[in-house]
């Protein structure tokens, strides 16, 4: 606890060493934060658009918000998300036949891969479909999710930080920046240069210690982290920054809107979330790692690129929204 404190209160550089597993459960099921975070993620939304509905801020009726959260999940981020993941980084990076192949790898997300772009384009077309079958207006239904949608992102993204992935770019000379044991994997070296302090640490603290279990070890080690963490590079925790922008901040800025401007025209909400979301994400983007190969080397992102979509998507609604006028909540 000591330790979480002090990074929380950015007392220097910190190594990084929380474990993604919460709680081991039996055998090799495990409750991991990442699984966790989407369950308060769903949770928090349910009760964000059970009251805007009790409100009559939400078209939706307010027995229905369970039923919406159940399917929205289900068929908009987890398979819009995971069908983000194999289309637009999967296949871009490691071909079509990783597909072929094995078909179902599209639904091992267990082995990590989830998109959020992704996530957002499978609530969209999920949102138009049950806006048709119950005869509401899409946009309508959309200017309540974009509300709560900030909230799974939140918690999104601070499990990414807890799992040590998706980390930022270097940051030497800055005072809250934190070294993640993970990046020894990513790095571009090859695996024999990382080799030598393998066998430093096995040398001089832990025998059993591997490439293989070199991260998992130093979470239970201190003396092992302090050989270590010589090598390591002090990195942006850009899932805390992308937590407080894409999840705190542009929740407060909907959540203000919604109740401050209840008669906004439909599509109003869901245009800033888009716009907004694709500002920050590629604000930020210059402060992570690219996770993926780089659509303009050393410029643009795949996440910047995908990003200009979401801009896109918004400047849309917005001209749905003037194009149909000022349009009363019922």
């Amino acid at each position: 606890m000591g330790t979480i404190i002090s990074m929380a209160v950015f007392l220097g550089v910190w190594v990084h060493c929380l474990d993604p597993v919460l709680l081991p459960l039996w055998g090799p099921l495990k409750l991991g934060w990442y699984g966790l975070s989407y369950l308060a993620g769903f949770v928090a939304a349910y009760f964000v658009l059970k009251n805007l509905s009790r409100m009559g801020l939400w078209v939706v009726e307010e027995s229905k918000v369970g039923d919406f959260i159940a399917y929205g999940a289900m068929f908009g981020v987890f398979l819009g998300g995971r069908l983000g993941y194999v289309l637009f980084y999967m296949i871009p990076e490691r071909g079509l036949d990783a597909v072929m192949n094995d078909p179902f790898v599209v639904f091992r997300t267990w082995d990590g891969g989830m998109s959020s772009h992704g996530g957002f384009l499978g609530l969209m077309v999920f949102t138009c479909v049950y806006a048709r079958k119950t005869q509401l207006s899409w946009a309508a239904v959309g200017d309540g999710l974009v509300v709560a949608a900030p909230l799974g992102l939140f918690f999104g993204r601070v499990a990414n930080f807890i799992n040590g992935e998706l980390y930022g770019r270097v940051a030497n000379g800055v005072s809250w920046a934190v070294k993640f044991p993970d990046a020894l994997y990513d790095s571009k070296a090859p695996e024999s240069a990382r080799q030598p302090l393998v066998e430093l640490a096995a040398r001089r603290v832990d025998p059993e210690v591997n490439l293989g279990n070199l991260v998992e070890r130093m979470r239970d080690n201190p003396k092992l982290r302090e050989v270590v963490e010589p090598y390591l590079e002090p990195r942006h925790p850009s899932q805390l920054y992308e937590a407080f922008l894409e999840g705190a901040l542009l929740f407060a800025v909907l959540l203000f809107l919604r109740l401050k401007f209840p008669k906004l025209a439909y599509g109003v909400l869901t245009g800033t979330f888009f716009t907004l979301y694709g500002v920050f994400r590629i604000l930020v983007e210059r402060f992570r790692e690219p996770d993926s190969a780089w659509v303009i080397k050393e410029i643009l992102t795949k996440g910047q690129f995908y990003s200009i979509f979401m801009l896109a998507i918004g400047g849309a609604f917005y001209v749905y929204a003037w194009r149909t006028g000022r349009k009363v909540v019922p």
